[in-house]
């Protein structure tokens, strides 16, 4: 039984769902949402305030300024990609703290939120808890 424990508090500690995120960002939580995608999905829609940042491009150099201190969560497209999933990887090898957004911007999306970019979708927005 201990494994099995062992074994959710961990999905728990690195995934996080759409609920979650938008439930965090309303509280004020200091978070930075990575969108790992190419540029051009990233261009034609996201999520609110995410930064567009494709996995294959994070290192050192990309990440200079990131604030260490925050959480970082990324995502990809759903299910079927695995973007956001390597873009964790490489965040955390570079020592920052950081949650995957369960089901990508598909997930967000079926959620009811807002997304925002060139094929935006309208719904349930965050608000700003500063």
């Amino acid at each position: 039984m201990s494994e099995q424990i062992k074994f959710f508090e961990a999905k728990l500690a690195f995934e996080i769902d759409a609920f979650d995120l938008f439930t965090a960002l309303n509280e004020g939580e200091r978070i930075v949402i990575v969108d790992t995608r190419q540029r051009h999905a990233f261009e034609d829609e996201r999520i609110p305030r995410a930064v567009g940042l494709p996995y294959r491009e994070i290192d050192q150099a990309t990440t200079k300024d990131f604030d260490r201190d925050i959480l970082y969560v990324t995502y990809c497209s759903g299910i079927g990609c695995n973007a956001s999933t390597k873009g964790a990887l490489n965040l955390s090898k570079l020592g920052f703290r950081v949650k995957e957004l369960i089901g990508g911007i598909e997930g967000w999306k079926l959620d009811g939120y807002a997304t925002e970019g060139a094929s935006a979708k309208s719904g349930l927005k965050a608000e700003c808890a500063c």
